[in-house]
């Protein structure tokens, strides 16, 4: 494995791209590179090699910053998020290798090959970084702390752009509350800023203060014509120097007049209560069917009623004729026994 050991190792290490990052700036990648020579090395790859195969993998990830800049792909910088990406998708790819308990010429190759891989994943997010998170503000001046991969130091650079943001036109009607907003996108993210402060400026060129502070937005309830003008808003830095000037002209609007109409059921003064100033609102469907039921209950529970009445007053009937007919029986049969005894009286008289 002696000199195919040393003629794959840098081959291997030679086919490696240039590529976009500096992942050897972060502490817990260069604790695997060292886990990696002490812990797995022994067991897997022949002990003359060791030393060769480290210095390989440590200058394979340190060529991670060696590349030309490009404004749109790369300035030599990272921020902290960007670096901490690639190195937990380096680690996460340097685990896999060794849990799979690969030896001999195969470890080799499948280390360099990842490293490879790696380089190009970890040149999408800083090209990523550059596009969207660098330096982003369009105006003024944001602070923001960076990686500067060829001596991994921490730093804050100023991202400097025009100081002036431009001018905002607020129209509000009179009687209601006038709200300006200095807040821009980047102001969350950036370092190193101080506070807000708002100024009404006048015609002469002079200006006054309004309120200052930690908030954004400034508030006036209620303006009035007095409140219309210039304004002026500052938010500044640790620098001393303003990070963003947003200049706001308001314009107040006639007070927004809102004319009450009466409702059409209702009849003011001085209107006939005729039946066309009346107008009927239609029933829903909802009541319509509630009222349709609540009436077939009504109409069922007096026709329940009168059957009843009708059937106990046939029944008091029926009674008393069955009553009669009894007591009637009786009363002809007492006549029929008492006339034979008329006439055995009769005949033992004679």
């Amino acid at each position: 494995m002696g000199p195919h050991f040393t003629l794959l190792c840098a081959a291997l290490a030679g086919c490696l791209l240039p590529a976009e990052g500096c992942v050897i700036c972060d502490p817990s990648v260069v604790l695997a590179l060292k886990s990696l020579e002490k812990d797995y090395l022994p067991g897997h790859l022949d002990a003359k090699h060791h030393k060769a195969m480290m210095e390989r993998v440590e200058n394979a990830v340190k060529d991670f910053q060696e590349l030309s800049l490009n404004e749109d792909a790369y300035m030599g910088v990272v921020d902290e998020a960007t670096l901490q990406k690639g190195s937990w998708s380096l680690l996460k790819d340097l685990k896999r290798i060794t849990d799979s308990d690969v030896k001999g010429d195969l470890f080799v190759k499948e280390l360099f090959w990842m490293l490879h891989l790696q380089k190009e994943t970890f040149a999408t997010y800083v090209a990523r970084f550059q596009k969207e998170a660098y330096c982003p503000n369009k105006c003024g001046v944001m602070l923001q702390t960076l990686i500067w991969c060829k001596n991994c130091k921490k730093e804050v650079h100023a991202c400097r752009k025009s100081y002036d943001c431009g001018e905002r036109n607020v129209e509000v009607p009179q009687m209601e509350d006038m709200i300006l907003d200095c807040e821009l996108n980047w102001h969350q993210a950036s370092e190193g800023l101080t506070d807000y402060s708002f100024y009404r400026v006048w015609g002469n060129n002079t200006e006054t203060l309004v309120s200052k502070g930690k908030e954004a937005t400034l508030t006036k309830p209620m303006v009035g014509p007095e409140d219309a003008g210039s304004y002026r808003c500052e938010l500044g830095s640790v620098n001393s120097s303003p990070a963003t000037i947003i200049n706001f002209h308001v314009t107040v609007l006639p007070r927004m007049i809102k004319e009450e109409k009466p409702s059409p059921n209702i009849v003011t003064p001085g209107e006939a209560t005729t039946e066309s100033s009346i107008t009927l609102q239609p029933l829903k469907p909802e009541k319509m069917l509630a009222s349709r039921l609540l009436g077939l209950l009504i109409c069922g529970s007096l026709a329940l009623i009168t059957g009843l009445t009708f059937a106990i007053f046939r029944r008091r009937k029926v009674i008393d004729f069955i009553k009669s007919s009894l007591f009637g029986l009786g009363s002809g049969a007492a006549e029929q026994t008492q006339v034979p005894k008329e006439k055995a009286t009769d005949s033992r008289q004679q």
